[in-house]
């Protein structure tokens, strides 16, 4: 999974989540117990003032019921309901909350001796004490909330200045480069282990470079030792007057093969480094190239009906590596020229690139996204022509396109543009 947020914002946000968690919980908590205790202290206070009402009723009937600008007491008996509202007749004893003329009460009912007793208490200061209390809660989750993101930020920015210090310092390593030791700077805590990993890497791909140089400079040397022994003896070949035409031929295309196996370790060797220097000793022409790699591989052709028509409509010439150049070229031509057995291959050279079209065999829509791919191949080569083609490709800034059916043929297009 990729993040786009630092690691210190994160921190933050999953601490002034939890702080925003933990304050709503306790605000819900304690809204609800208080609520619960204002209603046990109403129905007490309202059980109260009917028991004390009972206790005077009983010593003097005539005595009034209780009645405040917030309470208001019924005395129901028998048939004298004058005046009572119709809904605290139905109610069962016990404490209740209605509304009654746009008011909301807390109705308490008692019922003895065959009387009904309603005391009504008007709950309007308590509805607005509640609802400052909710603006007191509400206001210290918010400030809850904030503290929590300022400590948060805070301690994330303690808690991972270590990491962001590692990663500042694996950010400023060169690859190869031992002597720079990050574990030394750092306890001996997750982040240390982390910088001696780094550093434990960096010995290993120290060591993995020089095996590549050392290989490289093995290669170079026993490869190019017995190409420049083929180049001689072609050339001793080349100038015995006693070969025919078609021996000295061959030779010279031994020759040709030579000296293109030649540039083209060369090349392969640059390419290994896997930089560019933005410089060559002199310009690529493309035409020439094109006709000499056509001409090197017209021997697929023999013993197939295969027509080859080249039309060259520019002759641009880039500053690029000819070896690299004539990689490139070759691998498209010669799959073209080996997976065609009969019908025609085109070769169109124009000012911004070159297209190969063949009536060959053609590739599944399924395999498109893997001929790239190195060591991959269902014709039983060896795989790799089409990756190599591809790195040259990225190494220039070229761009390489593929359109094919199956069992028509196959068009690649091969852009010069970056």
């Amino acid at each position: 999974m990729k993040f786009r947020i630092s690691l210190r914002y994160r921190v933050s946000f999953a601490f002034t989540l939890l702080g925003a968690f933990i304050s709503l919980t306790l605000a819900i908590v304690l809204y609800r117990e208080t609520v619960d205790a204002e209603k046990r202290l109403v129905a007490e206070t309202l059980d109260m003032e009917v028991g004390d009402y009972l206790d005077r009723y009983a010593r003097d009937p005539a005595t009034r019921p209780p009645a405040s600008t917030v309470m208001h007491t019924y005395l129901i008996s028998g048939d004298n309901t004058a005046g009572v509202p119709p809904v605290l007749l139905t109610l069962a004893p016990g404490l209740h909350r209605l509304q009654l003329d746009g008011s909301t009460y807390y109705a308490e009912i008692v019922e003895t001796d065959g009387r009904r007793i309603v005391v009504l208490y008007n709950d309007v200061q308590i509805r607005h004490r509640e609802k400052q209390y909710q603006a007191f809660l509400v206001t210290t989750v918010l400030i809850m909330t904030l503290l929590s993101a300022a400590l948060g930020y805070w301690l994330a920015g303690r808690v991972v200045s270590p990491v962001g210090e590692l990663a500042r310092r694996v950010r400023q390593l060169v690859p190869g480069d031992t002597k720079i030791k990050l574990a030394r700077r750092f306890y001996d805590d997750e982040v240390g282990i982390l910088a001696q990993s780094f550093d434990d890497y960096q010995e290993r791909l120290q060591a993995f470079i020089q095996r590549e140089q050392a290989f490289t400079a093995d290669v170079s040397h026993e490869l190019r030792t017995p190409l420049a022994v083929v180049e001689g003896a072609a050339e001793v070949l080349q100038e015995d007057a006693r070969l025919a035409e078609d021996q000295r031929a061959r030779v010279k295309r031994i020759m040709r093969a030579g000296q293109e196996m030649a540039e083209t370790t060369a090349a392969l060797l640059e390419l290994a480094r896997e930089q560019v220097t933005g410089h060559t000793s002199s310009g690529c022409r493309v035409a020439t190239v094109l006709q000499e790699v056509v001409d090197s591989h017209r021997s697929i052709l023999d013993r197939k009906q295969v027509e080859v028509l080249i039309d060259i409509q520019a002759s641009p010439e880039l500053p690029v590596d000819c070896a690299l150049l004539r990689i490139v070229v070759g691998n498209l031509i010669r799959n073209a020229f080996s997976y065609t057995r009969e019908g025609r291959v085109s070769i169109q050279l124009n000012d911004s690139g070159i297209h190969v079209c063949d009536t060959g065999v053609g590739i599944a829509d399924h395999q498109l996204d893997d001929i790239f791919k190195p060591f991959y191949s269902d014709q039983g080569g060896e795989g790799i022509g089409l990756s190599l083609v591809k790195r040259i490709c990225l190494r220039y800034g070229w761009c390489l396109e593929v359109n094919s059916e199956l069992g028509t043929g196959t068009c690649f297009g091969l852009s010069f543009d970056a």
